[in-house]
């Protein structure tokens, strides 16, 4: 950002000044960080809603967030659920504009995005929109604090919608009492809606004082009763709550431990194989009662060692107590420089607010949860919600102090000086300073890219390195080991993971269709040697057998837990498999995994990188010459060792991800039952396969996408009640375009869910052709805003060009391209696309309907596996028949030789 906003007290260029006695504006500064060129207002309506305005003469988006200090906490007896069901209600309408969902289908015309949330002791409602449409957004958005509608009609549609949270309590159970649901929400919203709880933030690019104008003239009529704020003195948890041992039976594979201490909020003041991992803090908080909890994943090895892990835990914790925390683990995590003002950030090290808490997590407050399967038949109690089976135990602090006493005595000690703190913030002076990335280097090795910062002006940096390994994807077998190799190299990398992420660096290696990568961002000052620490346990690697055995439980019990994913994702899944050409099924590389070893996985790595090429990017504060020598000494360590680890890939040998192209005038169907049987859910993913990249393609399909998303979910979720996941969006598979419309439901089977899809697209005809031309140009301005949006950070930027570098496309002005195919699209050409892509019988439609069958709809999948395909339908019998039988799009990718420098 180059300007800075008016001051405080400057009035608008051409506004008028604030109202006088209008409202009152405290005389706060408000601190910031130094490099924040925002103006910042407080102010108080005479209504008493607090306001915080946000100046920001530099942005491409307006947002606004209203937080009503009541949440569920204030839900009355007997009708739980009702603050949540309030927050879904004013959605809908209100006395100015009664007109059912048009408040989301503005925001949606015009480039943004709402929602909403409910927490223990707050309501928060928010939104997104493009810059010059911020006064009509917020002139809907107020209306929902000063008079919504809430229509009978409407209040039982949204009941049955929101069925998997409240259903019981706020109709079945409400009815059995003699309560009027919708009468009861009324009064909840009369007495606790008041303007005196509310608290408002408006961000836009207007100045402080338009802004100002903007919130009095908006939000000024909302009521005041003059509620006092919502306390809830006291914990939760008294004395028969505390020294208990909970064992609970999960639905899925594992064995998980937490331990929790009730504690006083922090808000009022501002290598024994046991675990697969572990984390802490502070969670659960209103601002009279918090926990402090431990959660640790548990190997099985582990379960059976229970007593030894929380042992080894309260000697870590008495530790602490009797040593206290050092200042320089405080200066370390917020170094004075950089201190980011917020609620969560400490302005000072105070080592009495730490012994206060560490002081209270002791065995006589201590509550344990300890989830397994192995307690099955073991539990006497069920809880009422869920069904879920458990049983509790006393447990005295004399047992945990044996537990303790009894535990691994060695390797307690506290942490070391974190060597990746940054100590050098100096920007670069990149000589170039081009919009888009660079190849800056080529070689039989690898290939770089490079971007400097020309928009973010911070010390921090983004790197990629894609390892193209043939060998990787090659059989199920080689995709599992590959997968073990990239969770063991991060497992053996645990403890300098953690410093880095603790100073702002944060790294990962993962899998993925080609071979593994690595990612880097964060500050640059110590990125290399993070980066040089990562490829030397590349080039070092040993398989350790005990740490295989941990890794390799893990990943058996994410395969087993693969049925227990919710049905709308086993479709997902079910298309990927179906379309991408060397997708193979977790069921087969279960098997795989089952029968392998450490010894397999030292056999594999070898030849997993004698076939090696490395495609990076390099991004931020780094200089050209630097990324040059990072990636050289790359190549120097496992390519050109004495014996390397690598060896260069030929151009013949290079992969690529191709999708199946599906029949044009026919649909496809893969009928499924849900892998949970229990699960009475169903769903549908309905995909539409419309093209391979192209610009003019592109923006037609996203278009559609934008004007047809708020209908089909206001058709199918709001008014047809067909589930709480309705929706419609595009999709992107390696360039392959399309449509998808998801849902999941109990109300209806996937084939009469597909049905209703259909039922839509025919209704959605009637409205796309008869759209008004300039509701056609606020969506195409709208599409054009988002396009024209700035990247937020370092982050956001570099995933927009490593995608094109990834998929070959290398389209690095793609937005501006599709921006002028916009500013050039009509109306007519949308309908075309539709009507020959999308609409019912389409003559160039290709559909694959993916339909997962939940328990409550078992007979149904008998039916559809049984009968006749309908007319112009063929099923899907056996996916990989039908996989190797179909054409493939060709792929972007190019090897080695596609790029000239």
């Amino acid at each position: 950002m180059d300007s800075r906003p008016p001051q405080a007290d400057d009035p608008a260029d051409g506004a008028p000044p604030p109202a006088a006695h209008a409202a009152a504006k405290a005389e706060v500064e408000i601190t910031k960080p130094r490099n924040d060129k925002r103006g910042y207002r407080r102010v108080v309506l005479p209504n008493a809603l607090e306001c915080l305005l946000v100046s920001d003469p530099d942005t491409d988006k307006a947002a606004a967030s209203m937080n009503v200090s009541v949440g569920y906490f204030c839900d009355p007896d007997g009708l739980e659920g009702l603050a949540h069901f309030l927050e879904h209600m004013l959605f809908y309408a209100s006395e100015k504009y009664p007109v059912e969902d048009s408040y989301s289908k503005y925001i949606a015309e015009h480039g943004g995005s709402t929602n909403a949330f409910t927490s223990s002791e707050k309501t928060n409602f928010f939104f997104d929109v493009n810059n010059d449409s911020l006064h009509d957004a917020l002139d809907r958005f107020a209306q929902f604090f000063i008079k919504p509608l809430m229509s009978p009609d409407a209040t039982l549609r949204e009941i049955k919608a929101v069925d998997s949270g409240n259903w019981d309590t706020l109709e079945v159970k409400a009815k059995e009492k003699g309560l009027d649901t919708r009468l009861e929400l009324l009064k909840f919203y009369d007495s606790h809606y008041s303007a005196n709880l509310m608290h408002l933030v408006v961000y836009g690019k207007e100045s402080l004082d338009s802004l100002q104008n903007l919130v009095e003239n908006k939000f000024s009529d909302i009521r005041n009763v003059g509620r006092k704020p919502f306390s809830f003195p006291g914990h939760p948890c008294t004395s028969e709550h505390l020294q208990i041992l909970v064992k609970a039976v999960p639905i899925k594979q594992g064995h998980t431990l937490r331990i929790l201490w009730p504690i006083t909020p922090n808000i009022r003041h501002y290598k024994e194989g046991w675990a697969m991992s572990l984390g802490a803090g502070e969670g659960d908080w209103n601002y009279e009662f918090s926990f402090f909890s431990v959660v640790i994943e548990l190997t099985d090895v582990g379960h059976e060692h229970m007593e030894d892990v929380v042992g080894l835990l309260f000697r870590y914790i008495t530790l602490l107590q009797t040593s206290g925390v050092p200042k320089w683990i405080f200066d370390e995590i917020f170094p004075p420089e950089d201190w980011l003002v917020a609620s969560s950030v400490p302005s000072k090290f105070s080592p009495d607010s730490i012994q206060k808490i560490l002081n209270e997590l002791t065995p006589e407050n201590v509550r344990i949860f300890w989830e397994s399967k192995k307690f099955e038949g073991q539990t006497n109690l069920t809880e009422p919600w869920y069904g879920t089976s458990y049983s509790v135990e006393a447990v005295h602090p004399s047992t945990i102090q044996k537990w303790v006493e009894k535990a691994p005595k060695d390797g307690l000690h506290l942490p070391k000086p974190n060597i990746f703190i940054p100590s050098d913030l100096s920007l670069k002076n990149a000589e170039e300073k081009a919009s888009f990335p660079s190849m800056l280097r080529k070689t039989m090795f690898s290939r770089l890219w490079y971007k400097s910062d020309t928009m973010f002006f911070t010390p921090k940096a983004y790197i990629k390195m894609d390892f193209h390994c043939p060998l990787s994807h090659s059989s199920p077998e080689s995709a599992v080991l590959t997968d073990l190799f990239t969770r063991l190299l991060m497992d053996y990398l645990n403890d300098i993971a953690y410093d880095a992420r603790v100073a702002g660096l944060y790294y990962a290696v993962e899998p993925n269709d080609t071979g593994f990568q690595v990612t880097m961002v964060g500050y640059n000052d110590k990125m290399r040697t993070l980066l040089e620490t990562v490829i030397g346990k590349i080039a070092e690697f040993e398989v350790k057998p005990d740490r295989f055995s941990v890794i390799k439980e893990t990943m058996t019990k994410d395969y087993e837990n693969m049925k227990f994913r919710q049905p709308y994702q086993q479709a997902l899944y079910y298309c990927s498999l179906i379309l991408e050409e060397h997708a193979w099924p977790w069921d087969e590389e279960l098997v795989a995994l089952s029968h392998l070893g450490a010894s397999d996985l030292g056999k594999f790595l070898p030849l997993l990188l004698a076939k090696t090429f490395i495609e990076s990017y390099f991004a931020g504060n780094i200089e050209p010459s630097e990324a040059k020598s990072v990636v050289q000494h790359i190549e120097d360590v496992l390519f050109n060792a004495p014996v390397s680890v690598c060896k260069p890939l030929s151009p013949s040998q290079h992969l690529a991800k191709r999708i199946v192209k599906l029949e044009k005038g026919l649909k496809f169907y893969y009928p499924a039952m849900c892998l949970n049987h229990q699960d009475e859910n169903s769903a549908l993913l309905y995909y539409i396969q419309t093209h391979q990249d192209n610009v003019k393609q592109n923006v037609l399909l996203q278009l559609l996408a934008l004007v047809g998303k708020q209908p089909a979910f206001h058709q199918l979720r709001s008014v047809e009640q067909l589930g709480y996941i309705a929706l419609l969006r595009q999709s992107n598979d390696s360039c392959i375009r399309g449509l998808q419309f998801i849902i999941q439901s109990t109300v209806k089977d996937p084939a009469n869910l597909d049905a209703r899809v259909e039922a839509f697209l025919k209704m959605f005809e009637t409205t796309l052709y008869e759209m008004p031309d300039v509701e056609f140009k606020s969506n195409v301005n709208a599409l054009i805003d988002t396009k024209l949006e700035k990247y937020k950070n370092i982050r956001e930027e570099s995933a927009f060009f490593w995608g094109e570098i990834s998929e070959g496309t290398l389209k690095f002005d793609r937005k501006e391209a599709e921006v002028a195919a916009l500013r050039e699209l009509k109306k007519e050409e949308l309908i075309d696309f539709f009507d020959y892509h999308v609409k019912v019988n389409a003559p160039q439609k290709k559909i694959l309907s993916i339909q997962v069958y939940g328990g409550l709809h078992s007979a149904d999948y008998q039916k559809m596996v049984h009968g006749a395909p309908p007319p112009q339908s063929c099923e899907i019998t056996d996916v990989y028949s039908f996989r190797r039988s179909r054409p493939l799009y060709g792929s972007f990718r190019g090897g080695v030789g596609q790029m000239k420098l």
